[in-house]
């Protein structure tokens, strides 16, 4: 991935204290991760960096919403999606990023790369399973529904046949069980 001048965070020469970043993510943010699951993408993200003597505090939020097809009728939709990660930087011998709520930078480092993280946060922020709005309160009519609910009727009659058809003999036995 290309270093984007946006997303690094030039930390030496700020001051003690929050200091409060806001980016606008698009699906342009998404390409350069190689990330196609959304079809657009619109995401706020606020990024507070509370740097103190010997280490720094980054909270980050986003919300927005993300247009990705239904898993049950691939019918596009928006999906609102919102989220928060906080992450602690201090400093180091070496770099290290193992712990994913812990990163540590070597000494002589003066800026801080956030796409990384920011990307995380959104793709990990984003439901397994996306059901369009309509499916849950029934106001979508698709071919692939029709479908579906078609499928699932027939099987529930079914079932209602096979406890009709129960041989009344068997309810005989059953009594001579429960009559001892």
């Amino acid at each position: 991935m290309s270093k984007t001048k946006e997303f690094l965070i030039p930390f030496v020469g700020l001051k003690l204290g929050k200091h409060h970043f806001e980016y606008q993510i698009s699906n342009a943010f998404f390409e350069n991760f190689d990330y196609d699951e959304f079809q657009n993408s619109d995401i706020k993200v606020a990024l507070v960096l509370d740097k103190k003597g010997n280490m720094m505090e980054l909270d980050f939020k986003h919300k927005g919403t993300i247009n990705v097809p239904c898993d049950l009728t691939s019918e596009e939709f928006d999906l609102p999606i919102k989220g928060k990660m906080k992450l602690i930087v201090r400093f180091g011998d070496e770099f290290n990023n193992d712990n994913e709520e812990l990163l540590i930078l070597p000494h002589g480092e003066h800026e801080i790369d956030v796409a990384q993280y920011i990307y995380e946060m959104i793709a990990l922020s984003v439901p397994l399973k996306r059901v369009h709005p309509g499916v849950k309160d029934g106001s979508l009519q698709t071919e692939a529904l029709t479908k579906l609910n078609e499928l699932t009727v027939k099987e529930q009659k079914e079932e209602s046949k096979q406890e009709e058809d129960i041989d009344p003999r068997w309810d005989k036995l059953k009594k001579l069980l429960t009559d001892k």
